[in-house]
């Protein structure tokens, strides 16, 4: 661990795609810690981070640590939430953390909440910082990096210098719902859900447009789905609570499509079937 990197003993808390890509990333620069809740996620969580530190050309899967025991977090200098994207649960998880890590800096990995309404709520207004990365973390370049006021001295500093040595490009956001990307990024999913309806297109087809004539790596319909419908949804309900802006409000056809238990590629179908 270089004195660049900021952090010498960094944890993940969390088994999803993005909690076990940012651990991956982090097995570049020495031992990290993977938190999940139960053996069976932790097994699967360690299976998973492992793989994906294998794809990377300095990830050393032996590096990851996985863990069911918060204690085991209590001499971290840095504890990244990488849970569902619910506003209570991670209040709740930022302030376990904060009482076991007494020394260390959080962080959240929300895309679509306030990061100080977080920080307040949690407990730790002078400890956390908004660290969205994208999905898979391991392959995504790009940080949206928010740091609310009131940060205690130093944490700036060192999470930038963390986010650079995992070789990511950051961009500082302010604290505005959605940050970036997602701000400009789901009126254009939906829209593309709603223009699909209105002129009859089948997702294919509306899809290849994009791809082929915009240059887009994935088509808006296939990004839903890889996302997952219910977390687009859920982002979508977030940032229409916030804006108001009917631009942001899930369509009916999504919604539908949740209520039949097509969440994408997790469930094996949603706008397309896996």
């Amino acid at each position: 661990m270089t004195p660049s990197a900021g952090y010498a003993r960094p944890a993940v808390a969390g088994s999803g795609t993005i909690a076990c890509g940012l651990a991956a990333c982090a097995s570049i620069l020495g031992p990290v810690r993977l938190v999940a809740r139960s053996d069976a996620s932790a097994w699967r969580a360690e299976e998973t981070a492992q793989g994906f530190a294998a794809k990377l050309d300095d990830g050393d899967p032996s590096r990851i640590k996985v863990t069911t025991d918060l204690a085991t977090l209590a001499e971290s200098d840095l504890v990244v939430e990488a849970i569902v994207e619910d506003a209570e649960a991670k209040a709740e998880h930022l302030h376990l953390f904060g009482e076991v890590c007494s020394e260390a800096d959080l962080a959240t990995t929300t895309s679509s909440l306030s990061v100080a309404a977080l920080a307040a709520a949690s407990g730790n207004p002078d400890r956390l910082v908004g660290l969205h990365v994208f999905n898979p973390p391991h392959r995504m370049e790009l940080v949206e990096l928010c740091l609310p006021e009131g940060l205690r001295e130093g944490a700036a500093d060192r999470v930038r210098k963390w986010c650079s040595a995992l070789g990511k490009t950051v961009v500082e956001v302010p604290d505005e719902v959605g940050f970036v990307v997602n701000r400009l990024l789901f009126p254009f999913l939906f829209d593309a859900v709603r223009l699909m309806e209105r002129i009859e297109m089948d997702p294919a087809e509306i899809d290849a447009c994009m791809r082929l004539g915009a240059g887009h790596p994935m088509g808006p319909l296939a990004l839903m789905d890889f996302v997952g419908l219910d977390v687009s949804a859920a982002i979508g309900e977030s940032l229409y609570g916030e804006s108001g802006d009917p631009a942001h409000r899930p369509p009916d056809r999504l919604l539908a499509l949740i209520a039949e238990g097509r969440l994408g590629r997790k469930s094996g179908a949603g706008f397309f079937e896996y």
